[in-house]
């Protein structure tokens, strides 16, 4: 399998996560794609570098007012006095009074959802080359490729069209899902990320073109909180074309299968001929972050299933956090789809 990954996902180091009300590290570090790689030399894949693909991808699905507040938020940040290494939010919109703003600060509120994203001096040419990654994934499945993999960071799929929040800058698989699209393809994104990939619904939620699919735990309990909920089915000319499966904390490998035959019957339904799937390997029973209990076999038996559907598919990663097994849960699932092709 044809891996797409960039080193300038190092320029982006996340230092602050606030936590229960604590602030530490973020989970979200380089170390993640180090691991990554390893179950991917291992497995025996083939590395392609990203082609820069231009600004076009990222501006059809974000905003303009969003594209220049993350490439510019870094250095306007640090030009306020006594300034942090990164910039944070630490003021909000309140619902219905959202005007924009023309200072850093405010501007920071307005495009931030969470404190899980700071950005850093790198952030944005990190989040563009994953974007390129993506994207370049889609284009080999395109030119023939049966799969292929795009080793993204920092991951996308909490990112809205205007917003940043969970780790997430650029929304990675929405833009490779648009991508496609506009070659005339009829698209499927199926989430398997522990957390619901709020930002992917909300970009495509109003639209019949794409279907989105998102197994993940129970939001009521667990991020995002607010969104994920299984009522939530489209809206307008999209009501129909998202299907959410929330899923109790604790889910292990035959729950979660059994929930998975339900997202692959809804995409067959919907007679997608191409597939994106958002990737997360944190639904690993020890992940940092863990909200459900998946077992190292058990991805290679999700990849399976997937694989099951035989669609050229892009595979876009999105989490997985520093567990020790992190490189062998990406091998696990990359080679239980190769099994099946």
């Amino acid at each position: 399998m044809k891996v797409v990954y960039s080193e300038k996902h190092q320029s982006h180091d996340p230092q602050t996560f606030l936590v229960r009300g604590r602030m530490t590290r973020s989970a979200e570090q380089p170390e993640r794609a180090d691991r990554l790689l390893a179950g991917i030399h291992a497995g025996g894949h083939t590395l392609v570098a990203p082609e820069d693909f231009g600004p076009g991808p990222r501006a059809a699905v974000h905003t303009p007012e969003y594209l220049e507040f993350l490439e510019t938020a870094w250095a306007r940040w640090q030009a306020l006095p006594d300034a942090s290494d990164e910039v944070i939010a630490n003021v909000r919109p309140m619902t219905g009074y959202a005007s924009y703003p023309t200072g850093i600060v405010g501007r920071a509120g307005y495009h931030m959802a969470d404190s899980g994203t700071p950005v850093g001096q790198g952030t944005w040419n990190a989040a563009v080359w994953a974007a390129h990654s993506a994207v370049h994934a889609a284009a080999l499945v395109a030119e023939g490729e049966r799969v292929a993999y795009a080793l993204c960071r920092p991951p996308g799929h909490h990112a809205y069209a205007d917003k940043a929040g969970g780790f997430c800058f650029l929304s990675n698989t929405a833009i490779a899902a648009e991508w496609l699209t506009r070659r005339r393809r009829r698209v499927a994104v199926l989430d398997v990320d522990v957390h619901h990939g709020n930002g992917t619904q909300g970009i495509f939620y109003r639209r019949p073109d794409v279907l989105t699919v998102s197994l993940h735990a129970d939001p009521a309990e667990f991020y995002p909180y607010f969104v994920g909920y299984a009522a939530e089915r489209g809206e307008g000319d999209g009501l129909g074309y998202n299907l959410n499966l929330p899923l109790a904390l604790g889910t292990a490998d035959d729950g979660y299968l059994q929930a998975l035959d339900i997202a692959l019957a809804r995409i067959r339904a919907f007679a997608a001929d191409t597939l994106v799937v958002a990737l997360g390997l944190d639904a690993y029973e020890g992940d940092p972050l863990k909200g459900l209990a998946i077992t190292t076999p058990g991805f290679a038996r999700i990849a399976q299933a997937i694989a099951g559907l035989k669609l050229p598919t892009v595979l876009v990663q999105e989490g997985g956090y520093l567990a020790p097994e992190l490189g062998d849960n990406i091998r696990s699932f990359l080679t239980g789809f190769e099994s099946r092709l």
